[in-house]
């Protein structure tokens, strides 16, 4: 029976892929050629990647804060103020790639 219903959806999810490219209307034949598409996608997948390198730097920052601050509490003042630091900078670089990627699907 689980086979049975596994093949039910394989069939339901290529029918309802056909779907969709039955229901695109006809392109010129220039605009078939076109690379705009191309670029915004490369873009999404470029601040994609950026965000995921931010995510971990600031992961691997407040990680090493609380384990900075848990072996030395007297410190914890600055640690913090150091850790608020390097979380701002690496925004900081999140948010200059995103204004890159408008920048280059502007430019298209």
């Amino acid at each position: 029976m689980r086979k049975l219903n596994m093949l039910f959806m394989l069939v339901l999810g290529v029918l309802m892929s056909g779907m969709t490219a039955f229901a695109q209307a006809a392109q010129p034949a220039e605009s078939a050629m076109s690379y705009k598409g191309y670029v915004a996608i490369a873009a999404g997948i470029g601040f994609a990647i950026a965000v995921f390198g931010g995510a971990l730097g600031q992961s691997r920052i407040g990680a090493a804060a609380c384990e900075g601050a848990a072996r030395n509490p007297g410190a914890a003042a600055k640690i913090q103020v150091m850790m608020i630091l390097g979380l701002a900078l690496i925004e900081s670089l999140v948010l200059f790639a995103l204004l890159v990627v408008f920048a280059v699907v502007a430019r298209v």
